[in-house]
């Protein structure tokens, strides 16, 4: 009995780093796959989300691919873009959790580098402006008086807090620079 629990416990132990190893893997393909094909692509043929970008920090080492929409069961492989913000929009805002994907945002600091690849390949930098925590019940942040080529980075807060899904918010604010580069040139700004 004692030898089967503990299987069972190593089992389950063991299935959720596996599955997330194997989900980015799937979405690396997919978001291979949505780049040559220029179209959606699903990592999984039940998934309810795909991948849009690729969010590059180089200050933190860290590469991952961005998903269609915040909600919890995509934020559970990587982080969301928020609908209706990106590429055609003067403000893009990603989610993610604060103890995977963007844990490594308190390390942020203003003038680091943060980089936005789209569908097409080309890639787009950002500079931290600020960081800051926002208490959701008391304060929205009004995309509309952003300027044009922000990006928010959003996760919970405090970072090392038991209880999930408080109203605290860190949020990290980005501002574009001009132009959009392919393979280290630069290509005409929008």
């Amino acid at each position: 009995l004692l030898l089967t629990s503990s299987a069972t416990l190593l089992v389950f132990g063991l299935w959720i780093p596996l599955k997330a190893v194997v989900a980015q893997e799937l979405l690396e393909l997919a978001w291979s796959e949505s780049q040559a094909r220029q179209t959606e692509s699903r990592p999984w043929p039940w998934a309810d989300t795909w991948p849009v970008a690729r969010l590059a920090i180089p200050a933190l080492n860290e590469s991952m691919v961005v998903l269609a929409d915040t909600h919890g069961e995509s934020l559970a492989f990587g982080p969301g873009q928020l609908v209706g913000t990106g590429e055609s929009a003067d403000t893009t805002i990603i989610a993610g959790h604060r103890d995977t994907h963007f844990s490594g945002l308190k390390s942020l600091q203003a003038g680091n580098e943060i980089r936005l690849q789209n569908r097409d390949g080309r890639w787009r930098s950002y500079r931290v402006e600020s960081s800051r925590v926002v208490d959701s019940r008391l304060e929205l942040i009004d995309t509309q008086q952003l300027p044009a080529g922000t990006l928010l980075l959003v996760t919970c807060y405090p970072f090392d807090d038991f209880d999930a899904g408080g109203p605290l918010r860190y949020v990290v604010r980005a501002s574009a620079n001009t132009e959009w580069f392919e393979s280290g040139k630069a290509v005409a700004g929008i």
